[in-house]
């Protein structure tokens, strides 16, 4: 079955853990104020980028060196009719191991073409994983995007 959900994909030279841990660094690559803690189930973070997006989100699975997801329990869109098209949704992180190489594969569950966020967000989230988390992973150091 095909889905529509944004997914991404990077692959490095890094390990599984490195990229696990990197993930887990949410301030070091997610711009903006990243406030609690991002590592373990069950744990609450919020996320904020100036007066435009505001998101709380909940660890509610981890697999060390495999898999990271997030539910979003809240939401406040400010550039959007429907603040609140984030909360309900869950964002993965895959890693797996292919051709002595890592890869991530990112997919926010939920933010599909139909929502009115899709363009802005896809891109957004494209530059996040693609160049900052990316960065992160291969340099110790997330990279500024917008």
């Amino acid at each position: 079955m095909k889905t529509t959900d944004f997914t991404t994909s990077i692959l490095v030279d890094q390990t599984p853990s490195e990229v696990f841990n990197a993930i887990n660094y949410v301030g070091g690559w997610w711009q903006g104020e990243v406030e609690g803690d991002t590592n373990r189930l069950h744990d609450e973070f919020t996320y904020r980028m100036e007066d435009m997006h505001f998101s709380k989100q909940r660890v509610v699975e981890v697999t060390p060196g495999k898999k990271v997801v997030w539910l979003i329990t809240e939401s406040q869109l400010n550039f959007t009719k429907d603040k609140s098209e984030w909360t309900g949704t869950k964002i993965s992180f895959e890693i797996s191991e292919i051709n002595n190489q890592t890869q991530l594969r990112f997919t926010h569950v939920g933010l599909v073409p139909k929502i009115e966020c899709y363009n802005d967000c896809s891109n957004a989230w494209s530059q996040l994983i693609q160049e900052s988390l990316f960065s992160l992973i291969t340099t110790g150091k997330g990279k500024k995007v917008f």
